[in-house]
């Protein structure tokens, strides 16, 4: 039985909600972000047009699907944009205001599209009075001066009657889906005065197996000779104003208008018929200059460039033919379209990354069993695999990686609302957003960054009045920056507010039983409590802060990614919070190594060198109870953990040790160790319940023999190499590990 067209229609529908849902969430979030820029630069008229462009997509787009709700919504949003590129309205603090509320009102008609039960009389009251409000914007609007910095064009009482007009029309390729005529539109134009030229441009239309007969690719230029004005010009295309790129050049525009045109008419590799397209020159003039060019290239004479001849022939001015040339070269320079983007749902990616995983396994499998047969045909062929394993890891790794930057941008709409209702003027700095980062990492992460954002906000930076009387300039800084680090990457927020009161965390932290009331802990310890479950220092409970309910799940949050969070504070002068985390949860490089029947991976990145061995001598300290000791190191004391005593592994030291040196930040340390296995690509698998509390541990891989190595937290393990051996103070140089003896060869290990 054929389904009915109506039925097709609803298959459609759903099939096609999905990507709309998402395409209309990430146009949303770019309203968003340009409305924030725009308040900054209220005069960036490519700003504007990108905002009106976005809403008026949303709107397309859901009129496609009958989203009638969100068509008429976005309809007086998208008038308000409109009068705001016309010059009529200036955007202001309010004006912004309302347009970043409408975005929200919005991106909720959005949701409801996927789930109905989501609308409530709520949301209908408050986008009833967003309406009004925007239809009060829009009536109350006057002119703005062109002084103002608006983009000047001449209006139609300024130009003379009886001109020659050039119109260019770009149509939107729904323009007939809506039920309009493009062609009828320019027959039109004749009946307002008399058309001396008409254009065409081809260049945009796709091959024919490619084309969509329901689809519009025209884009038209027409010389019109007319005693009309602007408006009355412009009126032709008002049931195409909302589908159509419409500029008009007037009879007594400047060069400098043809230029400008030029620059905003669409790629040709054609000199010729770019200067058709602007009206510069007719089709029969650049045909008459064409065959001149021809003709003395066949008389044996050196033929002028096309547009010398022009400039002769037909009066071209010189500034015109220059920019046409520097359009021609850019495009030449840019070429193809590298940046194609291609839409893969991330479930499938997971599934890819999962896949590459356990080829990293096998791999490793069978290069262990090609290098115990000891055939020298199976180990080059392996070897040549593994090559290709670790450049298609390598590979597919990248197609995760994001910059964190679109994560950073988010908290412009944060900051901004988060401090007008703190009676805040806070202004948001954002440093190395191109940093890229794995998309499940810059997820996850998402949620710890905006509460400790709205932390500094509302505990961190002061009020205007506060700052003032503190010497401070009356608007606060806060910083949000992210860079590459040993292999990790450190996001840091950064405030110039007034710091952490030390005092009054112990004093919060004595009274809470955290702290022994006789104890006093390090600078740094009281820094941390403010993780503390349950912490809190605010006087009062606020919709932001107050109930102790926050910093611990950020702490948790960001260790669960196998991170580290730091807090140092300066108090008057600010509070700097550093986030380290690995680029990636999945695979990475590594260095093997082995104490007793034990392995474990380092992160190949925070590798910096190896101690292959030192004379006993040489040892300033004895071992801890935990195995922690110190060795020089070009004239500086190294602090050395001993993973065997740490972790009470079994099995009998061996006559020779060796020290793996790693940097954890700005600090560097040693591990000891019984053997060194080398480098090894790493398949990061989550720990068991029961050692997801081993401190220094981050997480566990599977090696090619089948064996189970666990993977260091290199900071963590940090924290444990830092802490104070105990120092030998006897006169005798004693052995820090009797009947041992530790030979001396250093050997160097790129990070």
């Amino acid at each position: 039985m054929k389904r009915t067209q109506q039925e097709s229609d609803q298959s459609f529908i759903a099939e096609a909600m999905p990507a709309f849902i998402s395409e209309a969430r990430e146009q949303l979030e770019n309203i968003e972000q340009l409305l924030l820029q725009l308040e900054e630069n209220p005069q960036d008229r490519d700003l504007l047009d990108a905002l009106f462009r976005c809403a008026h997509t949303v709107k397309g787009s859901a009129g496609i699907f009958g989203l009638m709700q969100l068509v008429e919504f976005a309809h007086h949003v998208e008038t308000l944009l409109d009068r705001m590129r016309e010059g009529h309205i200036r955007l202001d603090p309010s004006l912004s205001t309302l347009l970043l509320q409408c975005n929200d009102q919005i991106l909720h008609l959005v949701d409801i599209a996927s789930n109905p039960s989501l609308e409530s009389d709520e949301y209908i009251a408050e986008r009833a009075d967003l309406v009004c409000r925007l239809l009060a914007a829009v009536g109350n609007s006057q002119p703005v001066p062109a002084s103002a910095g608006q983009e000047t064009c001449v209006s139609g009482a300024a130009v003379p009657a009886g001109g020659r007009w050039h119109v260019s029309a770009e149509f939107g390729t729904e323009c007939m889906r809506n039920g309009m005529d493009p062609l009828g539109i320019v027959r039109y134009l004749g009946t307002l005065g008399e058309v001396v030229a008409i254009t065409c441009d081809r260049s945009s239309i796709p091959s024919l197996a490619e084309l969509d007969p329901e689809s519009c690719h025209l884009v038209v230029g027409v010389g019109l000779v007319t005693e009309a004005t602007k408006e009355e010009i412009e009126g032709a295309f008002s049931f195409v104003k909302d589908d159509c790129r419409l500029r008009l050049i007037a009879p007594s525009a400047s060069l400098e208008h043809f230029v400008t045109l030029l620059d905003e008419m669409p790629d040709h590799p054609q000199l010729g018929q770019l200067l058709v397209n602007i009206g510069a020159v007719t089709q029969a003039q650049l045909d008459a200059g064409l065959r001149q060019q021809s003709a003395l290239r066949a008389g044996g004479d050196d033929a002028p460039r096309l547009g010398d001849v022009l400039q002769v022939s037909a009066g071209v001015a010189p500034e015109i033919v220059a920019a046409a040339v520097s359009k021609q070269q850019r495009q030449r320079e840019a070429g193809p379209d590298d940046n194609r983007c291609i839409r893969v749902q991330a479930d499938r990616l997971d599934v890819v990354i999962n896949l590459l995983g356990e080829l990293v396994i096998a791999g490793a499998g069978a290069s262990l069993l090609a290098r115990q047969t000891r055939h020298s045909g199976l180990t080059e062929a392996s070897q040549h695999m593994s090559r290709l394993i670790e450049e298609i890891r390598n590979g597919t790794l990248q197609l995760r990686m994001v910059p964190i930057g679109e994560t950073f941008s988010r908290f412009r709409r944060v900051v901004r609302d988060t401090a007008s209702q703190l009676g805040k003027d806070v202004i948001l700095e954002i440093e190395g957003a191109d940093t890229e980062l794995d998309k499940s990492v810059v997820e996850k992460i998402a949620d710890p960054l905006m509460h400790l954002v709205r932390n500094g906000l509302d505990h961190g930076l002061e009020t205007p009045e506060q700052r003032e009387l503190a010497g401070k300039p009356r608007q606060g800084r806060l910083v949000l920056s992210a860079r590459h680090e040993s292999g990790s990457i450190l996001i840091r927020i950064r405030d110039d507010g007034r710091g952490i009161d030390r005092s009054r965390v112990l004093k919060r932290a004595w009274e809470r039983g955290l702290v022994d009331v006789d104890v006093t802990p390090s600078d740094a310890d009281i820094l941390k409590l403010i993780f503390a479950p349950g912490f809190s220092t605010a006087e009062q409970v606020t919709n932001l802060s107050g109930r102790g309910v926050g910093m611990d799940v950020v702490r948790k949050n960001i260790e669960a990614l196998r991170g580290t969070v730091d807090v140092s504070s300066q108090l008057g002068h600010g509070t700097v919070i550093d986030i380290r985390l690995p680029l990636t949860l999945a695979i990475i490089d590594g260095f093997l190594v082995a104490v007793g029947s034990s392995k474990f991976v380092l992160p190949l990145e925070a590798v910096v060198e190896v101690i292959e061995g030192r004379d006993p001598n040489e040892l300033l300290t004895m071992p801890d109870k935990r195995g922690g000791f110190c060795v020089p190191l070009r004239g500086e004391l190294l602090p050395v953990v001993s993973l065997r005593q740490l972790y009470a592994l079994q099995g009998e030291a061996p006559e020779r040790v060796s020290i793996v040196v790693v940097r954890a930040g700005d600090r560097s340390y040693g591990i000891e160790v019984d053997m060194l296995l080398g480098q090894h690509q790493t398949v990061i698998k989550p720990l068991g319940r029961m050692f997801r509390t081993l401190r220094g541990i981050s997480g566990s891989s599977i090696l090619g023999n089948g064996e189970v190595a666990l993977i260091f937290d290199v900071p963590s393990l940090g924290l444990l190499a830092a802490e104070p051996p105990r120092i030998n103070t006897r006169g005798a140089r004693e052995t820090a590990f009797p009947g041992r003896s530790i030979h001396s060869s250093t050997e160097g290990q790129s990070s």
